[in-house]
C-alpha cells in the first residue's frame, strides 16, 4: 500500500512536469509535429503491450462494441488529445492543468443530461464555485484582452469535457472487457486519423535537425506521461482504489503551476491563486457531494496527456 501511494506521488510529479515539457516540445515541433510522432508510436506501444498480455491472440469484441471503442478511439484521441495539444501550446503549464481538472464537473453534467444521476444540492453548489473560480482564474487574461490564451483555455474547456465523455462511455466497456483492452483497442483505432490529419505538419519538420533535448522531451511526454503513466495509475488504483487516490489528482495543477514557476519563470496575480483554489474546491464538491458512495463522477480522475 505504501509502494502505491509513492508510486502515486511520482506519478502526479511526472504529470505536472508534463505540461511544461510540452510546451517546450511544441515550440520545436509543432503541436501538430508533435501529434504526427506521437501516434505513430502509441500504436506499436499499443501491440507491444496487447502482445506482452495476449500473444498474437488478442481479445475478440462483437462488432457493436468495435464501433463503440472507434468512436472512443475518435472522442479520445483525435478530438480531446488534439484539442488539449492546441489548448496547452495557446495557454499556459498552469491554466492547462488546471482547467483539465474540471473533468470531473462535466463528467456529472453529462450523466445529469442523460439521466443517470440526480445531482445533489452539494453537487450543484461544487458546480457553481467551480465555474466562479474559472472565471476569476480567467479574468486577468479576459480583461487584458489576451484572446491567444484565453482562446487556448476555451478550447481545453472542450477538451475536458470530451474526456468526460469518454469516462462515460468507456465505462460499460471497460466491465466487459478490461481496462487494458479498451485502452489499446481505442488507441490503435483513433491513432490513424491523427496521423493522417497531422501528416502535413509532421512532414514540415527537419526531424533531423531536432536535438537530443526535444527527442527526450517526446519521449517523456508519449511514452511516459501518456502511456507508462496511465498503467502505473491503473496499479495504484487497483492497490488503493479510486476513492482513496482520486483526491491526489488535485495536487496536479499546483504541482504543474509550481514547476513552471521554477523552469519557465510563469508568475500568478492573487487573483490567480484565489481562483485555482475557488476552482479546485468546487471540483472537489462536485465530486465528492453524491449521495452514492460509487458512482462514475466520485470515481472520474482528471484528464492527463
Amino acid at each position: 500500500m505504501r509502494h502505491a501511494l509513492w508510486a502515486a506521488l511520482v506519478l502526479i510529479l511526472v504529470w505536472g512536469a508534463n505540461f511544461s515539457v510540452q510546451k517546450a516540445v511544441f515550440t520545436a515541433v509543432s503541436p501538430g509535429g508533435f501529434l504526427f510522432v506521437r501516434y505513430l508510436v502509441m500504436p506499436l506501444a499499443a501491440a507491444l503491450l496487447l502482445c506482452s498480455r495476449y500473444g498474437l491472440r488478442w481479445p475478440k469484441v462483437s462488432r457493436a462494441d468495435l464501433i463503440a471503442l472507434l468512436k472512443l478511439g475518435i472522442a479520445g484521441h483525435l478530438l480531446h488529445v488534439g484539442l488539449v495539444t492546441f489548448g496547452i501550446h495557446w495557454s499556459t503549464a498552469f491554466s492547462s492543468s488546471l482547467i483539465l481538472a474540471l473533468g470531473p464537473v462535466f463528467t456529472l453534467l453529462i450523466l445529469r443530461w442523460h439521466g443517470l444521476e440526480t445531482l445533489t444540492r452539494g453537487q450543484v453548489a461544487g458546480v457553481a464555485v467551480a465555474c466562479a473560480g474559472v472565471l476569476v482564474f480567467l479574468s486577468d487574461k479576459l480583461l487584458g484582452g489576451h484572446w491567444q490564451a484565453g482562446g487556448g483555455d476555451l478550447t481545453l474547456l472542450v477538451a475536458a469535457s470530451l474526456f468526460s465523455y469518454y469516462t462515460v462511455a468507456a465505462k460499460p466497456l471497460i466491465e466487459r472487457h478490461g481496462g487494458v483492452v479498451v485502452m489499446t483497442y481505442a488507441t490503435l483505432l483513433g491513432s490513424a486519423p491523427v496521423v493522417l490529419l497531422n501528416m502535413p505538419a509532421g512532414m514540415q519538420v527537419n526531424w533531423a535537425e531536432v536535438s537530443l533535448a526535444i527527442w527526450a522531451g517526446l519521449f517523456y511526454a508519449v511514452l511516459i506521461s501518456a502511456f507508462l503513466g496511465w498503467m502505473v495509475w491503473g496499479w495504484v488504483n487497483a492497490v488503493r482504489g479510486v476513492a482513496r487516490s482520486a483526491p491526489l489528482m488535485y495536487l496536479m495543477p499546483p504541482v504543474a503551476g509550481a514547476i513552471a514557476w521554477l523552469v519557465t519563470g510563469e508568475r500568478y496575480t492573487a487573483a490567480k491563486l484565489a481562483g485555482a483554489a475557488l476552482t479546485l474546491v468546487g471540483v472537489a464538491l462536485a465530486q465528492y457531494a453524491s449521495a452514492s458512495p460509487r458512482d462514475p463522477v466520485r470515481e472520474a480522475p482528471a484528464p492527463v496527456d
